[in-house]
């Protein structure tokens, strides 16, 4: 009996949580208005990062193995729906499959040779195999991947699916459809959207449940687990395979969203970037990591493109000596130099908040409860006194 009650507790939570995120995710290009970052690309970025972040946290905050080479999937998943929509047609929904189909191979066995070690040396075969991969599409495999110039449709495309059901585009390239609805603007962001929903529902469910807890015990004392006869690796490798198919999904919606895959999407800086995602918004946290590719795809976005004249417009109010110091000062940090104020961020979030963005919300909220009770109990003793 208890034990029911309890099921039925944790599943009405996550179904508050699930109706709260998703609620949130919806209402983006609302809530996101006042900071001027509800243009559809930049929903579309948070979206797909998101996933591909959620995805990474399933292994790296839930084990503690921290790869480097997790933009190989993101590159196979882009790679496999452009070649989707050459081949058999336009519709997205296909290639998203299939991307992720095909990212759950890759994982598995870059999953199966990576984990024969453990920590850095374990990074280290991650970085070694996401390069030795990026070096392949980039030269080796220019018949499959067209190399440096990037795969990309062409109006000699066979696709012979659209050309069967009588949908071929006789005179230039087709746009990617869902049925028939766009992928560009925001209904491309909502497609995306509907699978950043999704994905969290999954992260969700793995973090409470009897799996997850076994991660959580892995990355707590691996050596442990291993005395007392419990094999790490069949649960080590499917978290591998499970983050590898989320980079995956994440390539194929990049590809359904603007329709070309390069190289560069599997370069080791790509990997880093979900790292830093990672770490910034709190490892092993459900929020954090989307968080962190809120902040850094906003700062790459929109600071990215302020510029002098910009932040005269904004300091236009000031006496023209005080706007003139103060453009002189922040246009270091803007513009081309917005990779400086990340650094700075990331650095004292690591010194002073090493949970990331989700330990400062903990202690604001902590001590907002901790004044609350305060506040209430002055109040009760003020009302006695009173009496």
């Amino acid at each position: 009996m208890i034990k029911s009650i309890l099921e039925k507790f944790s599943l009405e939570k996550n179904s508050s949580v699930m109706l709260v995120f998703a609620a949130v995710v919806l209402s983006a290009p609302i809530w996101l208005t006042p900071f001027g970052a509800n243009y559809p690309d930049l929903l579309q970025k948070f979206a797909i990062f998101g996933i591909f972040a959620i995805g990474f946290n399933i292994l790296f905050g839930l084990t503690g193995y921290l790869s480097f080479g997790h933009a190989v999937f993101l590159g196979v998943g882009s790679y496999t729906a452009v070649w989707v929509f050459k081949l058999f047609t336009m519709n997205v929904l296909p290639a998203v499959m299939l991307s992720v189909a095909i990212a759950a191979v890759f994982a598995l066995l870059i999953g199966y040779i990576s984990l024969r070690r453990s920590g850095i040396y374990f990074s280290i075969l991650t970085l070694a195999l996401a390069q030795m991969s990026y070096n392949l599409a980039y030269s080796v495999l220019t018949p499959i991947t067209s190399g440096e110039t990037g795969l990309q449709l062409s109006s000699e495309d066979p696709r012979y699916i659209d050309s069967l059901l009588g949908a071929g585009v006789q005179e230039g390239l087709p746009a990617t459809n869902f049925f028939g609805m766009s992928m560009s603007g925001y209904s491309g962001f909502y497609f995306c959207a509907i699978f950043l929903i999704l994905a969290f529902y999954i992260s969700l469910k793995i973090f409470r449940s009897p799996y997850g807890l076994k991660l959580i015990a892995i990355k707590s004392n691996q050596k442990r687990m291993l005395y007392t006869g419990f094999n790490t690796r069949p649960y080590l490798l499917s978290a591998f395979v499970i983050s590898g198919m989320f980079a995956g999904l994440a390539g194929g919606l990049m590809a359904a969203t603007d329709p070309l895959a390069g190289a560069e999407r599997m370069q080791w800086t790509a990997s880093g970037e979900v790292v830093l995602m990672t770490i910034l918004g709190g490892s092993g946290t459900l929020i954090g990591p989307l968080l962190g590719v809120g902040v850094i795809k906003y700062f790459e976005n929109i600071f990215s493109a302020l510029n002098e004249t910009s932040l005269r417009e904004i300091f236009n109010f000031l006496p023209d000596v005080v706007a003139d110091f103060l453009v002189s000062i922040t246009h270091v940090f803007v513009g081309e130099g917005w990779h400086l104020t990340l650094g700075i961020l990331f650095m004292l979030v690591v010194i002073f908040l090493p949970g990331g963005i989700m330990q400062g919300v903990g202690i604001f909220t902590r001590y907002y409860k901790k004044k609350m009770t305060e506040l209430k109990s002055e109040r009760s003793v003020e009302k006695g006194k009173s009496q």
